[in-house]
């Protein structure tokens, strides 16, 4: 009897651990209404395009601090590569909004899109 709760437990275990290793595209979906990322991808998009450089601004902060909240939820069952590149396209994005340079701003944010489709692949 010992010997079954023990296998049962390692059994759970383990599929606890293949379950968060593959769970990516469920851990980046949004948990709440402050950490969906690609809601604030659009709006920042729309925001560059029709150069609204002031709420661009703000919408950025909102990305960036939905995005530090879905990093820790995603980190074990993506590449950290992938992981760096956004954090990357985000300190450029950041950048091209305050030079309020709207080709470079929709070139990282899109870029940044491609790497978030990524995760998890």
């Amino acid at each position: 009897m010992k010997s079954l709760k023990y296998y049962a437990f390692v059994v759970l275990l383990f599929a606890l651990f293949i379950f968060i290793m593959n769970g990516g595209d469920l851990f980046k979906k949004p948990l709440g209404s402050g950490d969906d990322f690609m809601l604030y991808m659009n709006q920042l998009e729309y925001n560059i395009s029709v150069d609204e450089w002031q709420t661009a601004s703000a919408t950025y902060e909102k990305l960036h601090r939905a995005w530090k909240k879905i990093v820790p939820q995603i980190q074990f069952s993506v590449e950290k590569d992938e992981i760096n590149a956004i954090d990357v396209n985000l300190a450029r994005l950041k950048s091209c909004i305050s030079s309020r340079d709207k080709t470079l701003a929709l070139l990282e944010l899109n870029e940044a899109r491609e790497h978030w489709h990524d995760l998890n692949r």
